[in-house]
């Protein structure tokens, strides 16, 4: 991107809460926060005001799959996030001092979460949907893991899991690609290749409904339906499927239960995928009193959908905004970057972005209808978090 003024640099690693051993839940998003923690000769403070000096940002993020870490600085100054970045990717220092701080900080972290009362409707229908899988653990981890978790332990899984061939660097900006390769090499020290993990896809049936009273305003409701892995053929029918049912203002859901009835403010639908699996989610938040309508609201479309697909002024529009979203999308050197890294470290190649935009364009009605059938008339998990018993949740579905 030579006309940026920026450089956007990362470093995805593939591995994140899904690859952890049960004992260790929530390691992998432990071992994100201490990574910033400096090395043996660089303290936090120094590195974050080494980023601070020029303006620019350092970050990182713990999923199901990856953990990612991050920067964005001038295009003058991209040497810097390579020096880094490979200081603490390579030879991170992980002192039990350090460990003891960021343990409260995450707890800290969690009492946080377990005080959104959205989050935790995600969180319980994970659990719902991937029953005694990791894909359904929270990805912070849960108290008692986080509270046993030694700094023997982050440093064994840090020396399992980032090796070179489990990592992808990225750039996207006004920087040139030789240098750029040049600059890795010097910063990133690691000779030991290392593996990948193994995974293994869900197996137990999803459960129905969970319940969890809590004393609060609204009353937050979950559905979910096992979905697609990132490479089904499918992909797109889904994502455009996910668009009509509730990706935006335009979509049946906010037409519906927002604008013509008022029963909510926030109520969205969207579409994750992983390695093996997938799910499909919708989310609502609205009073007690309306959650009965607001679920037969939402029951009503993803069964009509099931068996009747969506309508070509429906498709024309999803397929129109996921493109063009796509495309919009790729206008930072942050968004840039992202996409390479993840298309590397997912697929082994970076898919061109008029390849993306013509896989939308190729998807017809009949492709939807099927993934409609496949997807929507599948059976649904329900969760809810609020001011209501199970016993009463059952009396609005029965």
């Amino acid at each position: 991107m030579p006309g940026a003024l920026s450089v956007s640099t990362g470093v995805w690693v593939g591995v994140g809460a899904r690859d952890e051993p049960d004992a260790l839940s929530g390691v992998s998003h432990f071992l994100e926060h201490l990574l910033f923690k400096g090395t043996a000769d660089r303290s936090a403070k120094s590195i974050a005001e080494a980023v601070d000096r020029v303006g620019g940002d350092m970050n990182a993020f713990t999923s199901k799959e990856v953990t990612a870490y991050y920067t964005r600085l001038p295009a003058s100054k991209w040497q810097l996030a390579v020096e880094l970045l490979g200081a603490v990717l390579s030879e991170p220092a992980l002192r039990n001092d350090d460990v003891e701080i960021e343990r409260e900080v995450i707890l800290e972290e969690l009492g946080m979460d377990e005080d959104a009362h959205d989050d935790k409707a995600m969180t319980v229908l994970a659990q719902s949907l991937f029953p005694d899988h990791p894909l359904g653990r929270e990805t912070a981890g849960e108290r008692a893991t986080v509270e046993a978790i030694t700094p023997d332990d982050v440093r064994s899984f840090f020396n399992q899991w980032y090796r070179p061939s489990n990592m992808v660097v990225a750039f996207a900006g006004a920087v040139d690609h030789e240098e750029a390769v040049a600059e890795v090499q010097r910063q990133f020290t690691s000779s030991s290749v290392g593996q990948a993990p193994v995974r293994h896809a869900p197996t137990n049936p999803a459960r129905s409904l969970a319940v969890v009273r809590r004393k609060s305003e609204q009353a937050h409701l979950v559905v979910g339906l096992p979905g697609l892995s990132r490479d089904a053929g499918e992909r797109e029918a889904i994502d455009i499927a996910s668009y009509v049912l509730g990706g935006g203002p335009s979509s049946r859901l906010f037409d519906e239960v927002r604008e013509k009835r008022g029963l909510a403010y926030s109520i969205y639908a969207g579409h994750a995928s992983y390695s093996d699996t997938g799910a499909l989610t919708v989310y609502a938040g609205t009073s007690p009193a309306h959650l009965g309508e607001v679920l037969g609201l939402v029951s009503r479309e993803i069964d009509t959908m099931a068996a009747n697909g969506i309508t070509n002024d429906e498709l024309d529009i999803a397929r129109g905004y996921l493109a063009g979203s796509y495309v919009l999308g790729l206008e930072d050197s942050a968004s840039r970057m992202s996409r390479l890294a993840g298309h590397v470290l997912a697929r082994g190649r970076v898919r061109p972005v008029d390849e993306q935009i013509a896989r939308y364009e190729a998807v017809t009605s009949a492709d939807v209808a099927a993934v409609c059938r496949q997807v929507l008339g599948a059976k649904r998990s329900l969760t809810v978090v609020g001011p209501v018993t199970k016993a009463a949740v059952r009396k609005l579905i029965a």
